[in-house]
C-alpha cells in the first residue's frame, strides 16, 4: 500500500481528511492509505448550531509520542489509612493514597463500504468520508472511552452509586459525592433515552445544571438508567497520539454487511485516570449487583 504522510499544517488548510483521501484514491485506487499528523475526529464539523458534545469533548488532552506513559494518580484509602488522618471525616481527600501508574494508547477503528460508483461522482468520496466515516469514527471513539475494554465504565476504582427512585436523584447524589471530595460536578454522560425521557421537560433540572456550568454528553455508549458523573476536567486526561490513518482494507468478518471495497479510519487514544475518586457511576438499585 502507498502511505502519504500529511503535514500538521493540513489541519488548517481548506482540505478536509476526505478531500485528501479522495485525491490519493484517484492515484492509488484500492491500495490507498493516507496518514494524518492529527486526530481526524477533530476535523468533523457538524452543520448545526449546537453539535452534540462527545465524550472526547469533555476531556483535557495530553499529547503523547509513546504508546505507554506513566502518570500520577490518587486512590481511596483503606479504613485504617482513613482512621490515621485526623480530619478525614471532614476532608476525605486528606487520606487519599498517591501512586504512579501506566496507561496505554489503543487504536480506535471505524469501517465503511464505498458505493461502487461513488469515486466517479465529483466530490462524492470526499463528502462520504467527511460526513459518514468521521461520524462513525466519533461513535467508535465514544464507545472506546466509555464501555470499551479500556473505557471509564470499566475502571475498577470508579465507584458505582446505587439509587432508588428517579434518574435525576441518582445524578444529583453523584454530584454531591463529587463535591464531598472537594471537587466540582463538571460533567455527566447519559444515554439519550434518559436525557429526553427523564430529564428534558421535567422541571428546571437542565437549566439548573447549565447555570452550574455542568456539561452533558449524550451517547448510546452508556447503559440506559446509568450516568457517569465527575470532575472530568481534573480527574481524567485523554492521551492523544495526534496521528490517524484512513486506508482501503478488507474488514474483519462480521464488521460490515455486503461486499465491495471498504475503508477503515483509525485514531490512537488512551485514558489516564488521575482521580478515580472524583468520578461516580449512578446505577439503578436493581442493576447494582
Amino acid at each position: 500500500m502507498t502511505t502519504e504522510a500529511l503535514p500538521v499544517a493540513a489541519t488548517t488548510t481548506a482540505q478536509s481528511p476526505g478531500t485528501q483521501f479522495a485525491e490519493s484514491f484517484g492515484r492509488h485506487g484500492e491500495h490507498t492509505e493516507v496518514a494524518y499528523d492529527f486526530t481526524i475526529t477533530d476535523a468533523h464539523k457538524p452543520d448545526r448550531p449546537m453539535p452534540r458534545l462527545t465524550v472526547r469533548g469533555l476531556l483535557k488532552r495530553r499529547p503523547v509520542t509513546s504508546d505507554m506513559i506513566s502518570f500520577w494518580s490518587e486512590h481511596g484509602p483503606s479504613p485504617e489509612q482513613a482512621a490515621a488522618v485526623t480530619q478525614s471525616d471532614l476532608r476525605r481527600e486528606a487520606a487519599f493514597q498517591p501512586r504512579v501508574e501506566q496507561a496505554l494508547v489503543h487504536p480506535i477503528q471505524a469501517w465503511l463500504r464505498i458505493p461502487e460508483d461513488l469515486p466517479g461522482v465529483p466530490g462524492g468520496l470526499a463528502e462520504f468520508i467527511d460526513h459518514r466515516l468521521l461520524v462513525r469514527l466519533a461513535t467508535a471513539e465514544n464507545q472506546a472511552l466509555t464501555i470499551g475494554p479500556h473505557g471509564l465504565l470499566r475502571h475498577p476504582e470508579i465507584a458505582r452509586m446505587p439509587y432508588k427512585g428517579e434518574f435525576a436523584d441518582g445524578i444529583l447524589a453523584a454530584f454531591d459525592a463529587i463535591e464531598q471530595v472537594g471537587s466540582t460536578a463538571h460533567a455527566v454522560i447519559v444515554n439519550p433515552a434518559d436525557y429526553y425521557l427523564r430529564l428534558a421537560g421535567r422541571g428546571s433540572l437542565l437549566a439548573d445544571l447549565a447555570a452550574n456550568g455542568t456539561l452533558i454528553s449524550r451517547t448510546r455508549m452508556i447503559p440506559p438508567g446509568q450516568a457517569l458523573a465527575g470532575d472530568f476536567a481534573e480527574a481524567v486526561r485523554l492521551l492523544d497520539a495526534g496521528r490517524s490513518v484512513i486506508r482501503c482494507a478488507e474488514p474483519p468478518a462480521g464488521t460490515l454487511a455486503g461486499s465491495g471495497l471498504a475503508i477503515c479510519g483509525e485514531v490512537y487514544e488512551g485514558l489516564a485516570v488521575h482521580l478515580p475518586t472524583h468520578l461516580f457511576i449512578a446505577v439503578p438499585e436493581h442493576q447494582a449487583s
